[in-house]
């Protein structure tokens, strides 16, 4: 087994790093890593309906898509995570207790009992620390994991915070549970960083390994250029939300406008627009305006600045018309 040092702390470039393992190694491989504050969600889910959109923006937290499906966690360096690719022995795919196992020895060892419950979390007095998912590829099951340390709660709370009634549609929703730090329950202090150590070398000896293995030149270059081409785009990470239906009531000074929008494959398809505001111009101008824009943040104000807002919304601004498109 390869066992990975990867000490990268860009979401977009770990989250590519999983998939190139996947799809160019031969051999079963095991990886430690940690994310800079962002947040992960399934591949099923609509990423706006997962994500508290103005806080994410203020605090300028990258949003990035995984390849396993599950519901949206939010990653800090408080977080380690775990991941194991191996090639499929018949009895790994959904079997998430055989992956899960290695990180409950070392806590066994550190006298926390911690335990495997429901379809995929680890928990400690009932409080869970760690959401696992899974992801085929041909002949290969990858299984990665998060396990909460020393992280920002208030933060993981904060972030994912969205309000899913706003979204009708497929995709996948994240439960919420009471969530815990490892930390907490030790006996005696320890570093996240010595807490990787321990995880680390218990696999290392169980699977009778020698060595950690760094990747080379070739592989950062591959996995950047996965990083440009996907892991970093918007097409990815919102665009590939499942159709989904977004409806909002903002009140203003001006007046209470009411948004409809559907989108599909992260496209505007059409959009109406209600209220008791005035207007000297059609708004059926913005509504036709935005059909077919991407219901992204960027490319709906670069289509609206060309217009006089006002004119169409009395006394309201291109800021707050954004605000209640999201």
């Amino acid at each position: 087994m390869l066992n990975i040092m990867n000490n990268h702390t860009n979401p977009y470039f770990n989250l590519a790093a999983e998939e190139y393992i996947l799809r160019n190694f031969q051999e079963d491989c095991f990886m430690l890593w940690r994310d800079e504050p962002c947040i992960v969600v399934g591949k099923n889910q609509n990423t706006l309906s997962e994500i508290n959109v103005h806080y994410v923006k203020e605090h300028h937290i990258p949003v990035v898509r995984r390849l396993s499906g599950g519901g949206a966690v939010f990653h800090d360096l408080g977080n380690l995570n775990f991941t194991f690719i191996m090639n499929e022995d018949g009895n790994s795919f959904n079997n998430f207790e055989k992956f899960t196992q290695p990180i409950l020895d070392v806590l066994q060892k550190l006298a926390i009992n911690a335990q495997f419950t429901g379809r995929n979390d680890l928990t400690i007095d009932g409080k869970k620390f760690s959401g696992n998912a899974q992801y085929k590829h041909k002949n290969r099951i990858l299984h990665h994991g998060t396990l909460l340390f020393t992280s920002d709660i208030t933060d993981l709370s904060a972030a994912l915070k969205a309000k899913p009634a706003k979204f009708e549609g497929k995709g996948v929703k994240s439960i919420s549970k009471r969530v815990t730090n490892i930390s907490k329950h030790l006996k005696s202090p320890l570093s996240i960083i010595e807490f990787k150590e321990l995880i680390m070398n218990h696999v290392m000896t169980t699977n009778m390994a020698d060595h950690l293995f760094e990747f080379k030149s070739e592989d950062i270059e591959k996995i950047n250029q996965l990083v440009k081409e996907k892991y970093d785009t918007w097409e990815w990470n919102f665009g590939s939300s499942p159709n989904y239906t977004f409806k909002n009531e903002k009140r203003y000074p001006a007046g209470t406008l009411e948004f409809y929008l559907n989108v599909e494959n992260g496209i505007i398809k059409n959009v109406k627009i209600f209220g008791d505001f005035f207007s000297q111009l059609d708004i059926s101008t913005i509504e036709n305006a935005l059909t077919g824009v991407p219901h992204s943040e960027a490319s709906i104000r670069k289509t609206l600045s060309k217009f006089e807002i006002g004119k169409y919304f009395s006394h309201l601004t291109l800021d707050q018309l954004i605000e209640g498109l999201f």
